[in-house]
C-alpha cells in the first residue's frame, strides 16, 4: 500500500512538472531591431553623430561604424564622413575571402572599426528588473576594410548595465574574414532597464580591423523554481519510500 501511495504521488509530481515547462521558457526578445534592419535613411551608411545621414533605429552611436545593407559591403559600399565609399575585402573587389553578401539572420549587419573613432553601440533594454538573469546572444565576425592590407585582430567587448564580457580576439589575415559565429553571454541585470552596448576593439590601426554584428537578442532566463522544487520532492519520496522497506 506505501509503495502504491508513493508512486500515485510520483505520478501526480511529474504530471505537474510536465504542466510547469510552459513556465520555465524563454522569455521573449527584449532588443529593439536587433536585426538592425529598420533604419532612417534607405542607403549603406556610417550612422551617430559622426555622419548622421544614416541611422539605425533603437540604437545610438558616436562611433565609426556602419550598417550595411545585403550584398553591400564589397560592391557599393557604404557612405562615410571622409567622403566616397568604405567597404570591407570581399569576393566583389578582389578577396576570395568568403564574406557573404548577408549575415546569418539576413539582411542588414553593422560593422565597427575598433582602432579608429571607436564607439559603443548601445540600446536601452526595458523590461529587465534588477536581479534578473539575461541571456544576451548575436552574431558576430572579424573583417577588414577594402583598399587597406595587413592582418587584423578583432573581438566585441559587450556590456549589460554595469557588467562586461568579452568574445575571444580573432586573428583576421590580410584582406580576410573571419566567419560568422554566434555568441551567447548570461549576465546578472544590476539596475532595471540596463543599456546593453557593444564597443568594438581591433588592431593594428593602420591597416582598419572591423568586427560585424547582427541577430542581437536579450531574454530574461525564468527562475527555474517550481520544477527543481517538484524534482526535489520526488526524489525526497524515493529515499523515504527505500528507508522505510529497510
Amino acid at each position: 500500500m506505501r509503495q502504491m501511495s508513493a508512486r500515485l504521488l510520483l505520478v501526480a509530481c511529474l504530471s505537474g512538472s510536465i504542466g510547469s515547462g510552459a513556465a520555465l521558457a524563454a522569455g521573449p526578445n527584449l532588443v529593439l531591431n536587433g536585426g538592425f534592419e529598420q533604419t532612417l535613411v534607405n542607403a549603406s551608411s556610417e550612422f551617430g553623430g559622426r555622419y548622421p545621414s544614416q541611422q539605425v533605429t533603437n540604437w545610438t552611436t558616436n562611433g565609426y561604424n556602419f550598417v550595411f545593407k545585403s550584398g553591400t559591403a564589397d560592391t557599393s559600399g557604404a557612405a562615410s564622413e571622409f567622403g566616397g565609399a568604405l567597404m570591407l575585402w570581399g569576393p566583389n573587389n578582389g578577396s576570395a575571402n568568403g564574406l557573404p553578401s548577408a549575415s546569418p539572420s539576413g539582411g542588414n549587419y553593422v560593422a565597427a572599426d575598433g582602432a579608429y573613432g571607436v564607439g559603443a553601440i548601445s540600446q536601452t533594454i526595458t523590461g529587465i528588473a534588477a536581479g534578473q538573469t539575461v541571456d544576451v546572444s548575436f552574431y558576430w565576425a572579424g573583417a577588414q576594410q577594402y583598399s587597406f592590407d595587413g592582418a587584423t585582430t578583432e573581438k566585441w567587448q559587450v556590456s549589460l548595465g554595469s557588467s562586461t564580457q568579452s568574445t575571444t580576439v580573432v586573428n583576421n589575415v590580410n584582406h580576410g574574414f573571419t566567419g560568422w559565429v554566434q555568441q551567447t553571454f548570461r549576465f546578472v541585470a544590476s539596475v532595471a532597464n540596463p543599456v546593453l552596448s557593444f564597443l568594438a576593439v581591433g588592431t593594428p590601426s593602420g591597416q582598419p580591423p572591423f568586427v560585424l554584428l547582427d541577430g542581437v537578442s536579450a531574454v530574461v532566463v525564468p527562475e527555474p523554481t517550481t520544477l527543481t522544487i517538484l524534482l526535489s520532492g520526488v526524489a525526497g519520496l524515493f529515499g523515504l519510500s527505500r528507508r522505510r522497506r529497510r
